[in-house]
C-alpha cells in the first residue's frame, strides 16, 4: 500500500517562506548543534557528530584504500614557520587566531592556531625525507581548525571546524598530479556513493585557488535554494613549498630534487550539503549510508501480547548488519513518527497486534512517505532493498534538480536576468580575464565556482566582454 507523504513537524519553518530560518530550525530542532559560548563556534550534539563519525569512518577507509596513512599535528604554528611561505600566510592572514601568552607570561613568538597544516607538514617533511626511497609520502589528519570568520552560520561557516586534511609529497610533478586528481575523484565518488549528492568536477580559476597552491581542484554540489557550495578540494602545490621549507631527497641517480606536493581536505561543511540537497519542510532526509540510524521501529499498541518482544526480535535481527533503533518509550506513537520524521530517519518499520498476527510489519520510507507491508520471513533483505532505493531515489532527485538549474548565457544581459530570476548555476564561456571574473562578482554577486573539466570544442564569447573566449565556467551565488 502506499500513502502520500504528510507533513508531520509544524516547528519548522517553510523552505518557500524563508530558506534561511528553514534551515536554522533544522539544525536545532534535529538536534545536530547547539551554539556555544563563543560566538561562531558551534557545539557538535551527539547526532551530529554521529553524522561526522559516520562520513569520517566511510573517507577513512577510501584514503586507506588508496595507500594513505593518519598522523596527528600540532594545533600550534610559530609565526616564524607560516612566514616561510608567502602567499600562503597572505592568503590566510585575515583569519588567523593569534596566541600571545603562555598564563601570565607574554610568549616570545607568536602561536598561530591553525587554519590549516602546509607549514606543520613541510617542517616534518623536510626532516624525514632524505632519499626517493623515502617518496611518496601519503598522509593524512582528522582534526579541527580555527578561522575567525566575520560571518558564520552552522556547518557551512564556522570559526571552529572539523575536517580531514590530506598532504602527500612525491618525487616527480606527473605523480603529484595524479594523486591529486585522484583524491578529487574519491571525493566525488563518495558524495555520490555515501551522501547521495551530485557533483561537478572543475578547476578553480586562478583568483579562487587556495593560497600558496599551483593549481585547485573542486567538487561543486547545488543547495535546494540553488546556490552552490564548496563541498571539497584538492590541491597541486609543485615544489613551492618545498623550496621554502628545503625539502630535498637524493634520486636514484644520486642527486638532489624537490618534492612536489598536495593537499586535499572536506570538512563539516559536507554535512550542511546534506541537510540543504536532501531536507523537506519535515526536516532532515538522510541518506541511508551515513544516518546514525538507518532503521527505526516503533511498536504500536506495544501493551499487547507479543508486540514488543516481536519488535525487540526485529532489532536483534536486522541490527546484525544495519543501525537499528527501537522505540519502546512510553510516548505516543504520533510524537514518535514526528520526531524521526523530523531527525531524517531513512526507514521506519511500525508492528502492531495486526501486523504481529499477519507476520508482517509496515515500512515507512522518510524520502518518499511511502507505506510497504513487509513480510518478517523476508525482512533483512527486504530492508536492506529498500535502504538502497532509498539512496538511489535520493541521488536521482536531486541530480535531476541541478540539471534543469543549470542555464546557458551567451552575453551579458542574458547573464544578468539569469542570475537575478533563477536560482541555480550558469554555465557561460569567459575570457579567461580576471578583470571580467571580478566584474561579474561584483555587479552580480556570482562566483566562478569551477572550470568543468567537460569544454565544448569552441567556446564562443566571453559573457562579460564579448572577446574570444578560452573555456566555459559554472557560475554561481554560493554560501
Amino acid at each position: 500500500m502506499a500513502k502520500q507523504k504528510e507533513k508531520l513537524v509544524a516547528e519548522i519553518t517553510a523552505m518557500e517562506t524563508d530558506f534561511t530560518q528553514w534551515y536554522t530550525d533544522v539544525v536545532l530542532k534535529a538536534e545536530l548543534i547547539d551554539y556555544s559560548a563563543v560566538k561562531g563556534c558551534m557545539i557538535l550534539r551527539p547526532y551530529g557528530f554521529a553524522i561526522w563519525e559516520n562520513i569520517q569512518s566511510d573517507l577513512d577507509r577510501r584514503f586507506k584504500d588508496t595507500g594513505h596513512e593518519n598522523v596527528a599535528m600540532p594545533m600550534f604554528i610559530p609565526e616564524s614557520l607560516l612566514q616561510k611561505e608567502k602567499d600562503h600566510v597572505e592568503g590566510f592572514a585575515p583569519e588567523v587566531a593569534w596566541v600571545t601568552h603562555g598564563g601570565s607570561e607574554a610568549l616570545a613568538e607568536r602561536l598561530c592556531i591553525r587554519p590549516t597544516s602546509e607549514t606543520l607538514f613541510c617542517d616534518h617533511y623536510a626532516k624525514i625525507i632524505q632519499s626517493w626511497r623515502d617518496l611518496p609520502k601519503l598522509y593524512n589528519q582528522w582534526v579541527s581548525v580555527v578561522r575567525w570568520e566575520k560571518t558564520t552560520r552552522p556547518f557551512l561557516r564556522s570559526t571552529e571546524f572539523y575536517w580531514q586534511e590530506g598532504h602527500t609529497a612525491h618525487a616527480t610533478e606527473a605523480e603529484a598530479r595524479e594523486e591529486t586528481l585522484r583524491m578529487l575523484e574519491v571525493y566525488a565518488d563518495f558524495y555520490r556513493d555515501a551522501l547521495a549528492i551530485p557533483v561537478i568536477r572543475g578547476r578553480k580559476t586562478e583568483s579562487e585557488k587556495f593560497a600558496g597552491a599551483e593549481e585547485t581542484y573542486t567538487v561543486e554540489a547545488m543547495m535546494h535554494d540553488g546556490k552552490a557550495l564548496q563541498s571539497a578540494t584538492s590541491h597541486y602545490f609543485g615544489d613551492g613549498f618545498a623550496k621554502a621549507f628545503e625539502i630535498q631527497y637524493s634520486d636514484r641517480n644520486n642527486q638532489l630534487q624537490y618534492v612536489h606536493q598536495t593537499s586535499w581536505g572536506l570538512s563539516t561543511r559536507s554535512i550542511g550539503a546534506l541537510i540543504m540537497v536532501h531536507g523537506d519542510d519535515s526536516g532532515l532526509v538522510l541518506p541511508p549510508r551515513i544516518a546514525p540510524i538507518q532503521v527505526m521501529i516503533v511498536p504500536v499498541a506495544m501493551h499487547k501480547d507479543g508486540v514488543l518482544e516481536k519488535a525487540r526480535a526485529m532489532k536483534d535481527r536486522l541490527g546484525r548488519s544495519l543501525r537499528v533503533r527501537l522505540d519502546d518509550s512510553d510516548r505516543m506513537p504520533g510524537w514518535k513518527f514526528s520526531e524521526y520524521e523530523m531527525k531524517g530517519v531513512p526507514l521506519r518499520l511500525e508492528i502492531g497486534p495486526r501486523d504481529l498476527a499477519a507476520g508482517q510489519c509496515v515500512a515507512v520510507r522518510r524520502d518518499t512517505g511511502e507505506k510497504t507491508v513487509l513480510p518478517l520471513d523476508q525482512l533483512e533483505q527486504s530492508v536492506r532493498d529498500l535502504l538502497d532505493d532509498i539512496h538511489d531515489n535520493l541521488y536521482a532527485k536531486a541530480l535531476k534538480r541541478m540539471n534543469e538549474r543549470i542555464w546557458s548565457a551567451a552575453g551579458w544581459d542574458e547573464f544578468s536576468r539569469i542570475i537575478a530570476e533563477k536560482p541555480g548555476f550558469i554555465r557561460a564561456p569567459w575570457c579567461g580575464n580576471e578583470a571580467c571574473e571580478a566584474k561579474i562578482k561584483e555587479e552580480t554577486g556570482a562566483t566562478s565556482r569551477c572550470i568543468p573539466f567537460d569544454q565544448p570544442e569552441q567556446n564562443g564569447s566571453c559573457v562579460c566582454c564579448g572577446k574570444p573566449a578560452v573555456t566555459d565556467v559554472i557560475w554561481g551565488k554560493a554560501y
